[in-house]
């Protein structure tokens, strides 16, 4: 989902909240560790197609019926300290006892309701797509969202990573106690913050961060691959729904690289700061939003991202590097001319950078006519035709 998506309003039940207390870490927890397996649904393949029809999702390639688990897991959090985190898993019926693997990451999510392992919508559907054409289908919640403890470090990769690569180890050991093998590749995509994010664990995989998973193939979805330039863009108004990217941003990124000391130091409304929990539906946090930059930030905090300097700097340097190397397996970049959110310019970008390291990759202009949300329905089918020719 993304601030263009509408989050819908999900309840969470008391079997929800009471697993987002984290386990009691053991003096040596293992990363990865599966501690908690909650049924979320079971379909039969019509079913299968008239859900993925309701999502906008072409559904001629549903083979098998899925059954889809929501799991709690040991990780680390974005300072390296024990935690734990959710996932969707979705799992096809069809006697695969070596099933490939695919991970969906998902895009901006300000509530922690709203992931796929706890709410139906757009990212669920996603993960039974890839499920239903007969891959073991792992859908990071990311930290603090879903069941997992404490805030969600927005654009954060090094965390989402861990988050992601834990995902997909507590995945397998939920398969091996069913008997099966997955295929060590994994077919990974997501739609923008998982667009950056499917880059960064692509990465992270190929340079080893379990030797047990590899990438089997890359195909990132409008990803926000250059947040320097749209954070300057967002800065001029230059980007759609740039207010609620740039003041989710801001407070989560004070929260790991300490910005300010007062949230009335970036905010002209310094209530705008306690809107960011992740607690807080989209129809909580739209209207009590400005309609400028200038309206939201500081001139003294606006003038600061307008000019970055320091760790401010830094981080966002990091943050661009993500398409700087070259991937073992070909890589499509989806994005579209009417993506007014994370712009066609951050794809292109990132199709740049990875030629100038040699890799093959494609990107793919979905059309003028195509916004930030749309591009994802339309890119899906065409990536799951690819995972299955790679």
């Amino acid at each position: 989902m993304t601030f263009t998506t509408r989050l819908t309003a999900a309840v969470l039940c008391g079997a929800v909240v009471a697993a987002s207390v984290p386990a009691t870490a053991s003096a040596r927890p293992v990363r990865g560790s599966l501690l908690d397996v909650v049924p979320v649904s079971t379909m039969d393949t019509n079913q299968l197609v008239g859900y993925l029809g309701d999502h906008a999702l072409d559904a001629s390639r549903v083979r098998f019926a899925v059954d889809a688990k929501r799991i709690t897991y040991r990780t680390i959090d974005a300072f390296g300290k024990p935690t734990t985190a959710s996932a969707l898993i979705a799992l096809p019926r069809n006697g695969d006892r070596k099933p490939r693997q695919a991970a969906w990451l998902h895009g901006t999510t300000g509530y922690r309701g709203s992931v796929a392992s706890v709410a139906d919508g757009n990212d669920r559907a996603a993960t039974y797509l890839f499920a239903a054409a007969g891959y073991l289908t792992t859908a990071p919640d990311y930290l603090g969202l879903g069941t997992g403890p404490g805030h969600h470090p927005y654009v954060d990769a090094p965390s989402t990573v861990t988050a992601s690569v834990d995902a997909l180890r507590a995945a397998r050991e939920f398969a091996a106690r069913r008997g099966l093998r997955p295929d060590p590749r994994v077919m990974i995509t997501g739609h923008s913050q998982g667009g950056h994010a499917a880059m960064a664990l692509g990465q992270a995989l190929q340079r080893g961060a379990d030797p047990r998973l590899e990438v089997g193939a890359l195909a990132p979805i409008g990803g926000p691959f250059k947040p320097s330039l749209l954070v300057a863009k967002a800065t001029n108004d230059e980007i759609s729904n740039g207010v609620a990217y740039m003041a989710y941003w801001t407070v989560a990124w004070n929260r790991l690289h300490h910005l300010y000391d007062d949230p009335a130091e970036a905010f002209r409304d310094p209530s705008v700061e306690a809107l960011f929990d992740g607690d807080h539906r989209n129809e909580d946090i739209f209207p009590h939003l400005p309609a400028t930059m200038g309206e939201l930030l500081t001139e003294s905090y606006l003038d600061r991202v307008k000019h970055p300097t320091g760790i401010l700097r830094a981080k966002l340097r990091e943050a661009d590097g993500y398409c700087d190397w070259r991937p073992a397996v070909p890589v499509t970049i989806y994005s579209s001319a009417g993506d007014q959110d994370t712009l066609l310019e951050t794809s292109a970008y990132c199709d740049q950078r990875l030629k100038r390291h040699h890799a093959r990759s494609t990107l793919v202009d979905l059309g003028a006519d195509v916004n930030h949300g749309k591009a994802a329905k339309l890119a899906l089918p065409r990536i799951l035709a690819d995972f299955d020719r790679s």
